[in-house]
């Protein structure tokens, strides 16, 4: 996934300015896919530039709206049916759980301890998510509700699973 697929499928919805762009990867897609204001921006322009998205409206300070175009649709459309999602073959957190054997079994425990505590906090991060956003019927709504209950869900995994490897330690 890439940032670009992220802006296109917010814009998919309805047109939005850089500052509503952002207040969405903010809240909604917080815990799926972060990105910073000057990320977004060059992403916006570098879209526009393709064809993929336009401005239609401008306005004070230089604000501008940007609305999907028909390119940006059929470029969103095909990645979402003829591109594979990347399986992540890469997981710091699991490294380093792999090598925990040169760690005293304290140290480990530690180590484990503080993936409990991290997934408790996500899912308190994400349940004050639901809380804080107005979930309305529309098709972002629906969907993002969707992938806000995965993050839950796969927090609730990594805390039981912690739980467990704490006691598999000597």
């Amino acid at each position: 996934m890439s940032l670009r697929h992220a802006l296109l499928g917010l814009l998919s919805e309805r047109p939005a300015s850089g500052y509503d762009l952002l207040k969405s990867f903010d809240t909604a897609l917080a815990d799926v896919w972060p990105a910073t204001q000057s990320q977004i921006y060059t992403e916006l322009s570098k879209l526009a530039d393709a064809g993929l998205i336009s401005v239609t409206a401008e306005g004070p300070r230089g604000r501008k709206e940007y609305t999907l175009t028909r390119a940006g649709l059929g470029e969103l459309q095909h990645w979402l049916t003829e591109t594979k999602p990347q399986r992540n073959t890469r997981s710091d957190v699991l490294l380093r759980v792999f090598f925990l054997g040169v760690l005293t079994p304290e140290q480990a425990r530690g180590y484990l301890t503080g993936l409990i505590e991290m997934s408790e906090q996500t899912s308190e991060q994400l349940r004050g998510l639901d809380d804080a956003i107005d979930w309305g019927g529309d098709r972002l709504s629906v969907y993002g509700r969707i992938a806000l209950e995965y993050g839950l869900r796969f927090n609730a995994m990594r805390r039981d699973w912690a739980e467990w490897a704490v006691g598999q330690l000597p």
